[in-house]
């Protein structure tokens, strides 16, 4: 009995050495926020390959993911977007902020999810999905 004891706590230990790591980047600042976040998403990806990442974005925070939106520097953000879903990156809007606003669905970026509350979906990933938190 022991030893089952002692193999089975190993496997634990072992599974939970394993697990992939999730994290959630929260974005509501706006473009420069973005512009900051962006290489640190892909640096992560680099050292990580296996994380899962997703980006809930919610007030000011969404509009990098706007048609047309550009960085600082004039170049659009729409590259840097298809590059990190290319690597599995998940990128999700807040419906409240585009109602809130009177932004249509259509102008979001095609990479984005859109979900009802920007908070709430921060809180479920965290609360129910395991879900480690990230504000750049």
């Amino acid at each position: 009995m022991k030893r089952m004891l002692v193999l089975l706590l190993g496997f634990i230990v072992a599974s939970a050495a394993w697990a992939q790591v999730k994290v959630v980047y929260h974005l509501n600042e706006g473009t420069a926020q973005a512009a900051r976040a962006l290489p640190n998403m892909r640096n992560h990806l680099t050292a990580d390959p296996t994380v899962k990442i997703v980006v809930v974005t919610h007030g000011p925070g969404i509009d990098f993911l706007l048609d047309g939106a550009v960085n600082p520097k004039g170049q659009p953000f729409s590259g840097d977007i298809a590059d990190l879903v290319a690597r599995g990156v998940e990128f999700r809007v807040c419906n409240n902020t585009l109602q809130n606003r009177n932004i249509s669905k259509d102008k979001v970026a095609m990479e984005a999810q859109i979900v009802p509350s920007g908070v709430a979906e921060i809180a479920r990933l965290q609360a129910k999905e395991g879900f480690v938190y990230l504000r750049p």
